[in-house]
């Protein structure tokens, strides 16, 4: 026989088998053993979590030759045709490919007649998200008024594009994304019984890449197996994946305990030299430090199985908690980046260069004392506040330190609001406000009446704080309400929006290939598609 690829050799059959969803199955098993079955059952969630498996388990429950079930036999002529894919009153659609109220209708027609062999006709429509806006309205009119033999098992990875008219006649279940320690547990499963030996560290590695779905983890593990001759090992699937070796991040993190920016330059040209990825090294020195952080703030979190335990809890001591949260922003924002950089080895030693440059307030470097701490502290720099050299002679020697120091207004209260430390209502309140009058200490605002609501005392004292903060001296605030005369900070950016969104449809509507659809193949632009790329 020729090989059958793990993904679908090991697919559930039955809801017993099914790994991680198991608020998903007790519902559903609970309602068809109770034979309160409901026509339509929409199943959200990301690709490969088993939306589509569930459909079949669905089918079978209804179809079984056995009864209503939520436990198919799995043997008789209905179940083993399910599992085929060759059951007659079982009708898969995929509506990526079907999108046409012309499909929909040819599908819909044969609803009205009973089915052949089955007990019930089940249409599983995959991607239904996909379908027009016409073939939405056609399947509509099944659903307001099903035969009693029909049943709708809908699936989509975007229900917010599934019209709230669908949504309303449907029973929705979010699949969620499989755990790791769940992927990695199934793993060792198939591969006992595939009689293929392992690394669990390896297993941890695909778990990782497959980013909750349990199909890309099984077809990763098939390529693993072909990678490693049969096996199924750590160093193999690194290279596979394209993974960092985490000697080189612990060597990073040993370095920046002891503040030594030539050891981190020289371990990162060494990564270079190796044409490693670093993307993938910022993504896994994030996963470096959360664990680091668990060892910190929760020992017990950090399990025995966890690769390097002991080195994890080592660094766990050498660093400050302040200080292992700082550095895990900063990888976030260097990754975030790195598409920006001149290159990504420049871009990844930035980061690391920001780690060496930027420490808690107040935390000394090992085996410094608390005297030579308080002269060397170095503030972490904010966004809002210019850096200042330090000039006095104790200090000559160090880093730039972040102050923060009055800042000058220019009349632009756009400006200022956009660099206020505000959120939630009391940013609402000061991007509809306009600014009437700021002499001395006082800010004088007008708010229009439409918005009043957001005229409540804490908004207030929250917007005070942030300009006396912003200011660098204590500030009054007063708001009157009343009709604005200028555009206001959210009208600027509204319309700021507008036009950003007016330059992105002229620009697709302007482009050679779409033009040439458009005449030769009268296609029409969606507008409400179109949206400008965030920079």
């Amino acid at each position: 026989m020729s090989y059958q690829v793990l993904a679908r050799k090991w697919r559930p059959k039955s809801f017993a088998e099914l790994v991680g969803q198991e608020h998903v199955v007790r519902a559903l098993s609970n309602a068809i053993d109770q034979n309160r079955l409901h026509h339509a059952y929409l199943l959200t969630g990301t690709r490969g979590v088993g939306k589509t498996t569930i459909g079949r388990i669905i089918a079978k429950c209804l179809n079984c030759e056995t009864g209503l079930t939520s436990q198919p036999c799995g043997v008789c002529a209905a179940c083993t045709e399910i599992d085929r894919g060759r059951f007659v009153d079982m009708i898969e659609l995929d509506a990526a490919s079907n999108t046409g109220i012309d499909n929909m209708r040819e599908v819909l027609d044969n609803a009205q007649y009973a089915p052949t062999s089955g007990r019930f006709k089940v249409y599983l429509i995959d991607e239904v998200h996909m379908l027009s806006k016409a073939a939405f309205n056609s399947m509509l009119k099944t659903l307001e008024e099903p035969p009693a033999h029909v049943k709708f098992i809908l699936a989509t990875t975007d229900p917010q594009k599934i019209p709230v008219t669908v949504l309303s006649r449907c029973l929705q279940f979010n699949l969620k994304q499989m755990s790791q320690a769940a992927i990695v547990g199934h793993l060792e499963n198939v591969l006992r019984e595939e009689n293929v030996t392992f690394d669990v560290a390896a297993l941890r590695l695909l778990a990782r890449a497959a980013q909750g779905s349990m199909r890309d983890a099984l077809s990763l593990t098939d390529q693993a197996i072909a990678h490693g001759a049969g096996q199924i090992q750590e160093v193999e699937v690194r290279a596979m994946l394209g993974a960092v070796d985490q000697t080189y991040l612990f060597e990073l993190l040993d370095a920046l305990t002891r503040q030594d920016g030539a050891g981190v330059l020289g371990i990162a040209d060494r990564m270079a030299e190796r044409s490693l990825s670093f993307d993938a090294a910022l993504q896994d020195l994030g996963v470096l430090l959360h664990q680091i952080a668990l060892a910190q703030t929760v020992p017990e979190a950090l399990t025995d199985d966890v690769s390097e335990k002991s080195r994890i809890e080592t660094l766990a001591k050498a660093f400050g908690q302040d200080e292992v949260q700082l550095y895990y922003q900063i990888a976030l924002h260097g990754r975030k980046d790195l598409y920006l950089a001149p290159d990504e080895y420049a871009g990844f030693s930035m980061t690391l260069l920001r780690m060496l440059s930027f420490r808690p307030e107040g935390l000394s470097l090992a085996g410094e004392s608390t005297n030579t701490t308080t002269q060397k502290k170095t503030n972490v720099e904010t966004q809002s506040a210019p850096v200042r050299a330090a000039t006095t002679n104790s200090v000559s020697h160090e880093r730039p330190a972040a102050v923060a120091q009055p800042a000058r207004f220019t009349g632009d209260w756009v400006s200022l609001v956009n660099n206020l430390k505000l959120g939630g209502m009391a940013k609402m309140l000061a991007q509809h406000c306009e600014l009437a009058q700021l002499e001395g200490d006082l800010v004088a605002l007008t708010l229009a009446p439409e918005h009043k609501h957001l005229a409540e005392k804490p908004f207030q004292e929250k917007l005070k704080s942030s300009l006396s903060e912003y200011f660098g001296k204590p500030m009054r605030v007063t708001i009157e309400i009343g009709a604005t005369t200028g555009p206001t900070p959210v009208q600027v950016q509204q319309s700021e929006k507008a036009a950003q969104d007016k330059r992105a449809i002229e620009s697709i509507e302007q482009d050679p290939f779409v033009r040439d659809l458009v005449e030769q193949f009268d296609a029409k632009v969606i507008e409400s598609s179109i949206k400008p790329l965030q920079t």
